[in-house]
């Protein structure tokens, strides 16, 4: 009897143990993201390095605008290393309408039609849209983003406090220079 009664126990607790972990692993977004006010342009102030910004050393920045049928233009630009300025124009697409925090960003288009979409959630809003933290479902992309090149240090903390409770490790986040 105290062999079933220890197993039934062992059981209940490594279920709560994987329920709690499948909690924590989900990557959760901000409640609403009026695009009015998220659309203008950011700065980037850290991201997890990756292979689409590699000729980028410099002076990234992010600049959204709405447009026809709901859509998001995306003009990414950044400085090279031998200072040529490079730039990418794109799409955004709300996947989420009830908070607007769940997009898809592509940015290759041919024969009128945009192709590979990529998770962009928005994980960490300021109230009064001065900085940002978007992330992805499975935590392999990450930006901090801010209205300016510079950040407050206690708006940057609040934003590596947000990748923390995501479950991103903030030391992945390499910061941009300007």
């Amino acid at each position: 009897m105290i062999n079933i009664t220890a197993i039934i126990l062992l059981v209940l607790i490594c279920c709560g143990s994987i329920y709690a972990q499948h909690e924590q692993q989900t990557v959760k977004t901000v409640e609403f993201v009026d695009l009015d006010r998220y659309a203008g342009l950011w700065y980037e102030i850290a991201k997890i390095p990756n292979r689409f910004q590699k000729r980028c050393a410099s002076g990234t920045t992010a600049e959204y605008k709405l447009i026809d049928n709901g859509y998001v233009q995306v003009i990414n630009r950044c400085r090279e290393a031998n200072g040529d300025q490079a730039s990418i124009k794109g799409r955004a697409r709300v996947v989420d309408s009830r908070t607007n925090a769940r997009l898809q960003v592509s940015f290759v288009r041919f024969f009128g039609k945009n192709w590979f979409w990529g998770d962009y959630w928005i994980i960490g809003l300021d109230k009064n849209y001065q900085w940002a933290v978007v992330g992805h479902p499975d935590r392999t992309y990450g930006w901090i983003l801010s209205r300016t090149p510079e950040m407050a240090e206690s708006d940057l903390q609040s934003c590596y406090q947000i990748l923390r409770e995501q479950g991103y490790d903030p030391q992945t986040f390499v910061a941009t220079k300007h």
